[in-house]
Protein backbone atom coordinates (compact mmCIF):
# COMPACT_ATOMS: atom_id res chain seq x y z
CA UNK A 1 0.00 0.00 0.00
CA UNK A 2 3.23 2.61 0.78
CA UNK A 3 3.79 4.21 -2.79
CA UNK A 4 6.40 6.32 -1.89
CA UNK A 5 9.12 6.77 0.53
CA UNK A 6 6.88 10.19 1.70
CA UNK A 7 4.35 7.78 3.35
CA UNK A 8 6.78 6.43 5.94
CA UNK A 9 9.71 9.22 6.10
CA UNK A 10 8.17 12.08 8.51
CA UNK A 11 6.97 9.67 10.49
CA UNK A 12 10.74 7.85 11.37
CA UNK A 13 11.98 11.53 11.06
CA UNK A 14 9.78 12.92 13.87
CA UNK A 15 10.20 9.90 16.30
CA UNK A 16 13.47 9.63 14.84
CA UNK A 17 13.26 5.96 14.31
CA UNK A 18 16.42 4.44 13.16
CA UNK A 19 16.22 1.27 13.99
CA UNK A 20 12.45 0.66 12.13
CA UNK A 21 13.95 2.38 9.35
CA UNK A 22 16.51 -0.15 9.29
CA UNK A 23 13.78 -3.08 9.06
CA UNK A 24 11.58 -1.11 6.85
CA UNK A 25 14.54 -0.44 4.63
CA UNK A 26 15.30 -4.10 4.68
CA UNK A 27 11.62 -5.14 3.80
CA UNK A 28 11.08 -2.77 0.64
CA UNK A 29 14.13 -3.72 -1.07
CA UNK A 30 13.10 -7.45 -0.41
CA UNK A 31 9.53 -6.84 -2.27
CA UNK A 32 11.31 -5.17 -5.07
CA UNK A 33 11.27 -1.45 -3.67
CA UNK A 34 14.89 -0.30 -3.83
CA UNK A 35 14.22 3.08 -4.18
CA UNK A 36 12.19 3.63 -1.05
CA UNK A 37 14.48 1.29 0.50
CA UNK A 38 17.29 3.90 -1.09
CA UNK A 39 15.42 7.20 0.11
CA UNK A 40 14.68 6.08 3.77
CA UNK A 41 18.27 5.02 4.22
CA UNK A 42 19.44 8.51 2.54
CA UNK A 43 17.10 11.16 4.03
CA UNK A 44 17.42 9.20 8.21
CA UNK A 45 21.25 9.39 7.13
CA UNK A 46 20.86 13.18 6.45
CA UNK A 47 19.15 13.75 9.13
CA UNK A 48 22.21 12.57 11.29
CA UNK A 49 20.26 8.99 12.19
CA UNK A 50 22.22 6.21 11.54
CA UNK A 51 20.41 3.27 9.78
CA UNK A 52 21.52 -0.22 9.95
CA UNK A 53 19.66 -1.88 7.30
CA UNK A 54 17.86 -4.96 8.21
CA UNK A 55 15.76 -7.42 6.00
CA UNK A 56 13.32 -8.83 8.81
CA UNK A 57 11.71 -11.89 6.11
CA UNK A 58 13.53 -15.24 6.36
CA UNK A 59 13.55 -15.22 2.36
CA UNK A 60 13.59 -13.14 -0.56
CA UNK A 61 9.99 -12.19 -1.98
CA UNK A 62 8.75 -14.59 -4.60
CA UNK A 63 7.65 -11.51 -6.60
CA UNK A 64 7.99 -7.80 -6.54
CA UNK A 65 5.60 -6.04 -5.45
CA UNK A 66 5.53 -2.92 -8.27
CA UNK A 67 2.58 -3.21 -10.12
CA UNK A 68 -0.37 -0.36 -8.91
CA UNK A 69 -3.80 0.00 -10.00
CA UNK A 70 -4.35 2.64 -12.49
CA UNK A 71 -4.75 5.96 -11.29
CA UNK A 72 -7.65 8.71 -13.55
CA UNK A 73 -4.70 11.28 -12.52
CA UNK A 74 -2.33 8.84 -14.57
CA UNK A 75 -5.08 8.25 -17.20
CA UNK A 76 -5.64 11.83 -17.60
CA UNK A 77 -1.72 12.43 -17.32
CA UNK A 78 -1.05 10.22 -20.26
CA UNK A 79 -3.72 11.82 -22.15
CA UNK A 80 -2.31 15.21 -21.90
CA UNK A 81 1.29 14.10 -23.00
CA UNK A 82 -0.15 12.46 -25.74
CA UNK A 83 -2.20 14.99 -26.62
CA UNK A 84 0.19 18.06 -25.98
CA UNK A 85 3.15 16.71 -27.48
CA UNK A 86 1.87 16.60 -31.68
CA UNK A 87 2.14 20.56 -31.26
CA UNK A 88 5.71 21.07 -29.69
CA UNK A 89 7.99 20.21 -32.07
CA UNK A 90 6.58 22.54 -35.07
CA UNK A 91 7.23 25.35 -32.53
CA UNK A 92 10.64 24.49 -30.87
CA UNK A 93 13.39 25.18 -32.23
CA UNK A 94 15.51 21.67 -33.63
CA UNK A 95 17.85 20.00 -31.40
CA UNK A 96 21.67 21.30 -32.58
CA UNK A 97 23.27 19.16 -34.41
CA UNK A 98 26.93 17.83 -33.74
CA UNK A 99 28.32 16.28 -30.88
CA UNK A 100 28.67 18.33 -27.27
CA UNK A 101 32.06 19.36 -25.95
CA UNK A 102 31.13 18.67 -22.38
CA UNK A 103 33.68 20.44 -20.74
CA UNK A 104 33.32 23.82 -22.48
CA UNK A 105 29.19 23.31 -22.05
CA UNK A 106 29.33 22.22 -18.19
CA UNK A 107 31.74 25.86 -17.99
CA UNK A 108 29.48 28.33 -20.01
CA UNK A 109 26.45 26.74 -16.66
CA UNK A 110 28.60 27.72 -14.38
CA UNK A 111 29.69 30.99 -16.05
CA UNK A 112 25.42 31.49 -15.95
CA UNK A 113 25.34 30.61 -12.53
CA UNK A 114 24.51 34.15 -10.64
CA UNK A 115 22.17 34.93 -13.48
CA UNK A 116 20.63 31.85 -13.42
CA UNK A 117 20.41 32.28 -9.94
CA UNK A 118 18.88 35.67 -9.70
CA UNK A 119 16.18 35.36 -12.03
CA UNK A 120 14.48 32.04 -10.63
CA UNK A 121 14.73 33.12 -7.07
CA UNK A 122 13.41 36.39 -7.99
CA UNK A 123 10.53 35.18 -10.19
CA UNK A 124 9.43 33.30 -6.90
CA UNK A 125 9.71 36.36 -5.15
CA UNK A 126 13.02 36.38 -2.73
CA UNK A 127 14.79 39.63 -3.14
CA UNK A 128 18.41 38.96 -4.24
CA UNK A 129 21.14 40.82 -5.92
CA UNK A 130 24.21 39.48 -7.88
CA UNK A 131 26.11 40.71 -5.01
CA UNK A 132 24.24 38.86 -2.30
CA UNK A 133 24.48 35.91 -4.30
CA UNK A 134 28.54 36.06 -4.87
CA UNK A 135 28.43 36.38 -1.24
CA UNK A 136 26.54 33.29 -0.42
CA UNK A 137 28.20 31.14 -2.45
CA UNK A 138 32.04 32.31 -1.03
CA UNK A 139 30.74 31.79 2.29
CA UNK A 140 31.40 34.85 3.34
CA UNK A 141 28.06 36.14 4.04
CA UNK A 142 27.18 35.78 7.88
CA UNK A 143 23.81 35.14 8.86
CA UNK A 144 23.78 36.45 12.87
CA UNK A 145 24.05 40.12 11.38
CA UNK A 146 21.64 39.72 8.61
CA UNK A 147 17.90 41.27 9.19
CA UNK A 148 14.87 38.79 9.38
CA UNK A 149 13.94 39.67 5.51
CA UNK A 150 17.74 39.46 4.00
CA UNK A 151 17.99 36.31 6.09
CA UNK A 152 14.86 34.59 4.51
CA UNK A 153 16.46 35.63 0.68
CA UNK A 154 20.10 34.49 1.72
CA UNK A 155 18.85 30.91 2.93
CA UNK A 156 17.24 30.26 -0.20
CA UNK A 157 20.30 31.62 -2.18
CA UNK A 158 22.66 29.06 -0.46
CA UNK A 159 19.57 26.39 -0.92
CA UNK A 160 19.88 27.45 -4.36
CA UNK A 161 23.94 27.28 -4.35
CA UNK A 162 23.86 23.80 -3.21
CA UNK A 163 20.77 22.45 -5.77
CA UNK A 164 22.66 23.61 -8.64
CA UNK A 165 25.82 21.97 -7.86
CA UNK A 166 23.36 18.34 -7.61
CA UNK A 167 21.88 19.81 -10.91
CA UNK A 168 24.80 20.24 -12.80
CA UNK A 169 26.06 16.52 -11.85
CA UNK A 170 22.68 15.26 -13.75
CA UNK A 171 23.28 17.56 -16.47
CA UNK A 172 26.85 16.52 -16.90
CA UNK A 173 25.16 12.66 -16.90
CA UNK A 174 22.12 13.72 -19.37
CA UNK A 175 25.39 15.19 -21.83
CA UNK A 176 27.03 11.35 -21.50
CA UNK A 177 23.47 10.11 -23.23
CA UNK A 178 22.01 8.83 -19.70
CA UNK A 179 18.13 8.69 -20.36
CA UNK A 180 17.19 12.10 -19.05
CA UNK A 181 14.14 11.07 -17.66
CA UNK A 182 15.69 8.65 -15.92
CA UNK A 183 18.74 10.86 -14.79
CA UNK A 184 15.80 13.52 -12.95
CA UNK A 185 13.78 10.84 -11.84
CA UNK A 186 16.91 9.24 -9.38
CA UNK A 187 18.47 12.56 -8.95
CA UNK A 188 15.39 15.26 -8.09
CA UNK A 189 14.65 13.99 -4.75
CA UNK A 190 18.83 15.42 -4.11
CA UNK A 191 17.45 18.46 -5.77
CA UNK A 192 15.21 19.49 -3.64
CA UNK A 193 17.21 18.26 -0.18
CA UNK A 194 19.60 20.48 -1.26
CA UNK A 195 17.62 23.41 -2.09
CA UNK A 196 16.08 23.47 1.22
CA UNK A 197 18.96 21.96 2.93
CA UNK A 198 20.49 25.21 4.76
CA UNK A 199 16.63 25.94 5.93
CA UNK A 200 16.92 22.96 7.70
CA UNK A 201 20.08 24.19 9.34
CA UNK A 202 18.89 27.22 10.29
CA UNK A 203 16.18 25.77 11.94
CA UNK A 204 13.48 27.42 9.94
CA UNK A 205 12.36 24.07 8.69
CA UNK A 206 12.39 20.56 10.05
CA UNK A 207 14.04 17.40 8.29
CA UNK A 208 10.19 16.01 8.26
CA UNK A 209 9.55 18.97 6.30
CA UNK A 210 11.47 17.49 3.34
CA UNK A 211 10.22 13.94 3.77
CA UNK A 212 9.17 13.51 0.20
CA UNK A 213 6.61 14.75 -1.40
CA UNK A 214 4.04 16.90 0.22
CA UNK A 215 1.68 15.35 2.61
CA UNK A 216 -1.26 18.00 2.27
CA UNK A 217 -2.92 20.21 -0.33
CA UNK A 218 -1.23 23.04 -2.13
CA UNK A 219 -3.00 25.67 -3.30
CA UNK A 220 -1.16 27.80 -6.33
CA UNK A 221 -1.64 32.03 -5.83
CA UNK A 222 -3.49 33.66 -8.02
CA UNK A 223 -4.49 30.47 -10.42
CA UNK A 224 -7.65 28.47 -11.33
CA UNK A 225 -5.87 25.40 -11.51
CA UNK A 226 -5.81 22.80 -8.26
CA UNK A 227 -2.99 21.07 -7.88
CA UNK A 228 -3.99 16.86 -7.75
CA UNK A 229 -4.26 15.64 -3.83
CA UNK A 230 -1.64 14.25 -2.31
CA UNK A 231 -2.51 10.54 -3.11
CA UNK A 232 -2.70 11.40 -6.63
CA UNK A 233 1.20 12.93 -6.49
CA UNK A 234 2.28 9.62 -5.21
CA UNK A 235 0.62 8.25 -8.61
CA UNK A 236 1.19 10.11 -10.78
CA UNK A 237 5.31 11.59 -10.34
CA UNK A 238 6.51 7.88 -10.75
CA UNK A 239 4.61 8.02 -14.20
CA UNK A 240 5.91 11.48 -15.13
CA UNK A 241 9.51 10.62 -15.44
CA UNK A 242 8.52 7.04 -16.85
CA UNK A 243 7.10 9.17 -19.84
CA UNK A 244 10.30 11.52 -19.62
CA UNK A 245 12.54 8.42 -20.47
CA UNK A 246 10.43 7.22 -22.93
CA UNK A 247 10.05 10.20 -25.20
CA UNK A 248 12.47 10.61 -28.14
CA UNK A 249 11.95 14.46 -29.10
CA UNK A 250 14.06 16.13 -26.91
CA UNK A 251 11.73 19.35 -27.58
CA UNK A 252 8.89 17.65 -25.96
CA UNK A 253 10.94 16.65 -22.60
CA UNK A 254 11.88 20.48 -22.27
CA UNK A 255 7.81 21.64 -22.82
CA UNK A 256 6.11 18.71 -21.01
CA UNK A 257 8.91 17.93 -18.07
CA UNK A 258 8.88 21.44 -17.14
CA UNK A 259 4.41 22.03 -17.27
CA UNK A 260 3.59 18.94 -15.51
CA UNK A 261 5.89 18.66 -13.20
CA UNK A 262 4.87 22.23 -11.89
CA UNK A 263 0.98 21.04 -12.71
CA UNK A 264 1.42 18.09 -10.01
CA UNK A 265 3.29 20.45 -7.72
CA UNK A 266 4.35 17.60 -5.77
CA UNK A 267 6.09 20.00 -3.20
CA UNK A 268 5.19 22.26 -0.47
CA UNK A 269 7.88 24.94 -1.80
CA UNK A 270 10.21 25.38 -4.91
CA UNK A 271 8.11 23.68 -7.28
CA UNK A 272 9.15 26.35 -9.87
CA UNK A 273 12.64 26.56 -9.39
CA UNK A 274 12.60 22.60 -9.58
CA UNK A 275 10.34 22.91 -12.64
CA UNK A 276 13.03 24.81 -14.07
CA UNK A 277 16.25 22.63 -13.07
CA UNK A 278 14.29 19.55 -14.59
CA UNK A 279 13.80 21.69 -17.86
CA UNK A 280 17.90 22.29 -18.28
CA UNK A 281 18.47 18.63 -17.20
CA UNK A 282 15.85 18.11 -20.78
CA UNK A 283 17.76 20.74 -22.73
CA UNK A 284 21.06 19.00 -21.99
CA UNK A 285 20.25 15.83 -23.25
CA UNK A 286 19.01 17.65 -26.79
CA UNK A 287 22.01 19.73 -27.00
CA UNK A 288 20.35 22.78 -26.31
CA UNK A 289 22.19 25.12 -24.24
CA UNK A 290 20.99 25.72 -20.41
CA UNK A 291 18.60 28.53 -20.92
CA UNK A 292 17.60 31.04 -18.37
CA UNK A 293 13.63 32.17 -17.80
CA UNK A 294 14.19 36.21 -16.80
CA UNK A 295 12.16 37.60 -14.35
CA UNK A 296 10.82 40.45 -16.80
CA UNK A 297 8.97 37.74 -18.62
CA UNK A 298 7.20 36.29 -15.76
CA UNK A 299 3.94 37.60 -16.19
CA UNK A 300 4.24 35.93 -19.77
CA UNK A 301 5.63 32.79 -18.06
CA UNK A 302 3.26 32.54 -15.36
CA UNK A 303 -0.13 33.29 -17.81
CA UNK A 304 0.87 30.40 -20.44
CA UNK A 305 1.75 27.61 -17.01
CA UNK A 306 -1.57 28.78 -16.43
CA UNK A 307 -3.62 28.50 -20.43
CA UNK A 308 -2.02 25.06 -20.23
CA UNK A 309 -3.00 24.05 -17.01
CA UNK A 310 -6.69 25.11 -17.07
CA UNK A 311 -7.37 25.54 -20.87
CA UNK A 312 -4.86 22.76 -21.64
CA UNK A 313 -3.36 24.92 -24.37
CA UNK A 314 0.81 24.22 -24.51
CA UNK A 315 1.26 26.59 -27.79
CA UNK A 316 2.01 29.84 -25.34
CA UNK A 317 4.60 27.80 -23.14
CA UNK A 318 6.27 26.11 -26.15
CA UNK A 319 6.47 29.41 -28.08
CA UNK A 320 7.78 31.25 -24.69
CA UNK A 321 10.32 28.40 -23.65
CA UNK A 322 11.20 28.15 -27.85
CA UNK A 323 11.77 31.72 -28.52
CA UNK A 324 14.27 31.70 -25.12
CA UNK A 325 16.50 28.94 -26.35
CA UNK A 326 16.36 30.17 -29.62
CA UNK A 327 18.24 33.41 -28.68
CA UNK A 328 20.58 31.27 -26.54
CA UNK A 329 21.20 29.18 -29.59
CA UNK A 330 22.05 32.54 -31.64
CA UNK A 331 23.90 34.17 -29.04
CA UNK A 332 21.64 36.46 -27.85
CA UNK A 333 20.10 35.95 -24.56
CA UNK A 334 19.73 39.35 -23.20
CA UNK A 335 19.80 38.69 -19.72
CA UNK A 336 19.96 41.67 -16.97
CA UNK A 337 21.20 41.10 -13.47
CA UNK A 338 21.24 44.77 -11.33
CA UNK A 339 25.11 45.35 -10.14
CA UNK A 340 26.38 42.59 -12.22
Amino acid sequence: MVRDASDVLPILLEGGHSVIAGRLAGAFRNVGRGKIADRIVNDMGKASYKVRENDPFDAPAPFSLSAREPSPYVTRMRLMWHTMRNDIPALFPAAPLGAVDIDVYMKRVEELYVTDAYHSLSIEGYRVSAELIERVRAGSWNPDSSKEDQHRNALAARGYYDAFQSVKQSVEKALNRENAGTVAGDDHAEWYSQLFGPSITAGVLRPSDLAGYRNGPVYIRNSLHVPPSREAVRDMMPVLFELLSEEQEPAVRVVLGHFIFVYIHPYFDGNGRMGRFLMNVSLASGGYPWTVIPVERRDDYMAALEGASVHGSIRPFTELLGALVRDNIDGKPGLRVPGK
